[in-house]
């Protein structure tokens, strides 16, 4: 059964960076599952954190403008063709890991044929993983648009400021239809120093439910540090939490 966790929230707020940490806390509970992480963020800056360079993604594939890595075999059906697409921009980022890249996805409004049809192709991809983390473009709707697929924990992610905490308020309550099923939680970063109990306060007269702080950090967040403050975190979430060779 596959797990999944969306990360979303306006963008510069952190979130690709905790979608690492989270991967990283998944891959040392969970070594031999497997993962999939899925950008659907238009910055597409996910892949970069590991250090790769990736051009391929699924919207390459919906407007025909992918360059297959393979050629196309031949007497396939458009469903499969699709599916056998999908396969071809994997990218594999580390052992039982890999990345897929959205870029653009249709419309909310749109019937044709392939929307479908790539709605289909992902989820028989979604099923093949253990975890599956979703790097989202400000919120669910965006997701959606991609592939209707259940979550089992969303989280928002937010500064502390009131501006982002009011925006934070809109997306919480716009989502909550997306997430009806499953858990939705919110995580306040940048948190300078001193000012945790602040936040705290600020994210409650907003109703968001926090579950839990990452302070501001001066240059880049340190990648040990991080990973731990998610650990804490973790065993709050609907997630898997029998863990092989590691304590949660």
């Amino acid at each position: 059964m596959t797990s999944t966790v969306a990360i979303i929230g306006k963008s510069g707020n952190g979130k690709t960076t905790i979608v690492k940490a989270f991967y990283n806390v998944i891959k040392e509970y969970f070594p031999n599952s497997s993962i999939l992480l899925v950008d659907n963020d238009l910055t597409q800056e996910l892949a970069a954190r590991f250090g790769l360079k990736i051009r391929d993604t699924i919207y390459g594939i919906r407007s025909g403008k992918h360059e297959y890595n393979t050629g196309i075999p031949k007497k396939m059906t458009k469903q499969e063709y699709i599916e056998w697409a999908l396969e071809d921009i994997l990218t594999e980022v580390d052992e039982n890991a890999d990345i897929i890249i959205s870029h653009l996805v249709a419309s909310k409004d749109c019937i044709c044929p392939i929307t479908k049809q790539m709605n289909e192709a992902l989820v028989k991809l979604i099923d093949r993983y253990d975890f599956v983390i979703f790097d989202c473009e400000y919120d669910l709707k965006y997701l959606i648009q991609l592939v209707d697929y259940p979550i089992d924990t969303t989280i928002l992610v937010t500064k502390p400021d009131l501006a982002s905490l009011h925006l934070a308020s809109i997306i919480y309550d716009s989502n909550k239809k997306h997430s009806s099923s499953g858990q939705f939680t919110t995580i306040l970063n940048m948190i300078k120093k001193g000012e945790e109990t602040k936040a705290l306060e600020a994210a409650n007269s907003f109703s968001l439910e926090t579950l839990g702080l990452i302070k501001q950090y001066e240059n880049e967040p340190d990648t040990n540090e991080l990973n731990e403050i998610i650990k804490n975190m973790y065993s709050r979430l609907n997630l898997p939490q029998n863990t092989e060779g590691a304590q949660v």
